[in-house]
């Protein structure tokens, strides 16, 4: 199965993507962790999104793109993906599809997680303060709800225009949530 997990930043697509990799046994494939790797091992390419991460701004969809489709060519995704963190706007939804196309494996499910923003600016505050990320003071998380607000929230009718999309909402604990999702993947799966 191959699904795209979408929400704004703090909306809890990481923590619902792990939960489905255990379960569902797929790949998990997050722009933010393969940013934050490159970051972490001092790269070139991770010293550039410091920067521009930094400052709560999005990373240049060239750079995105080539990471992704690099990503998905390796052998691990030939049975499908939980893809978190991209697309983050239509144009990349529109490369992802041509990329997926020429692999012969379209996007099956897309998932919104709704959540309240000020619940956002909390999650992502505490967050900050566990895992002491630069990248989380409230500032930048304003700036970035902001910008997905304008960039990435399209993407959301881009799948809706397709019949690719549900919302599931995003408050609650996260295994309410988790089995949303998952009533959301089964009901979908079966046999029309």
């Amino acid at each position: 199965m191959r699904i795209v997990l979408l929400g704004a930043p703090g909306s809890g697509k990481g923590t619902q993507a792990a939960l489905l990799v255990e379960q569902l046994n797929l790949p998990h494939i997050s722009t933010g962790a393969l940013l934050r790797d490159a970051i972490k091992r001092g790269t070139q390419l991770g010293m550039q999104a410091k920067s521009i991460i930094d400052k709560g701004e999005l990373v240049p969809d060239d750079i995105v793109s080539g990471m992704i489709e690099e990503r998905l060519g390796k052998q691990d995704v030939a049975n499908g993906f939980i893809l978190d963190g991209y697309p983050r706007n239509v144009a990349q939804a529109a490369s992802l599809d041509a990329m997926l196309e020429r692999l012969g494996q379209p996007v099956e499910e897309a998932i919104q997680i709704d959540i309240d923003p000020e619940q956002i600016i909390k999650r992502i505050a505490k967050r900050a303060k566990e895992e002491g990320r630069s990248d989380d003071t409230e500032e930048t998380v304003r700036n970035r709800m902001r910008v997905y607000e304008e960039q990435t929230a399209p993407v959301v009718g881009y799948y809706e225009e397709r019949g690719l999309l549900t919302r599931v909402l995003g408050d609650g604990l996260k295994e309410e949530i988790f089995e949303r999702i998952l009533s959301v993947l089964n009901q979908h799966s079966q046999p029309a």
